[in-house]
């Protein structure tokens, strides 16, 4: 189980690793050790998630939500199996966390009167600025 919150917590079920060898740190044991991580968390089929949340974290996860509804994420930063795979599952934890708030409605607003007097007057400035360049009338 992978906790998210108080209320949500991811079965093991719905996560899958699996390792690579990784193209960072290592000299020649990147050549021998798979350090490289790959996690794949079934969101759409995930029973721990409601809609919303689900329709946020397909948002935020951007192209690492496969069209089968799952978010892979990838790490190969240390020379670590161990370190690599807990990196990998502090993102996911922080990007389901990212996906539980809800965005603020934004309330339309109208502009004040007098901001509107100063917008108008300001471009009425500018249009005499611009009529004043045509060329000059010879007499």
């Amino acid at each position: 189980m992978l906790r998210i919150n108080d209320d949500i917590a991811l079965h093991d079920w719905e996560l899958t690793e699996s390792f690579a060898r990784s193209s960072g740190p290592g000299g020649q044991n990147v050549n021998k050790v798979s350090t490289a991580v790959e996690l794949r968390f079934e969101a759409a089929r995930s029973p721990s998630l409601p809609d919303p949340i689900k329709a946020r974290l397909k948002r935020l996860a951007g192209r690492r939500w496969t069209k089968e509804g799952a978010i892979i994420i990838q790490c190969e930063e240390t020379r670590s199996q161990a370190r690599n795979r807990e990196i990998a599952r502090t993102r996911l934890i922080e990007l389901i966390a990212r996906a539980l708030v809800k965005p603020k409605r934004r309330i339309a607003t109208k502009p004040t009167y007098g901001s509107v007097k100063r917008r108008l007057a300001t471009k009425k400035a500018r249009s005499d600025v611009k009529a004043l360049r045509g060329k000059v009338a010879e007499d």
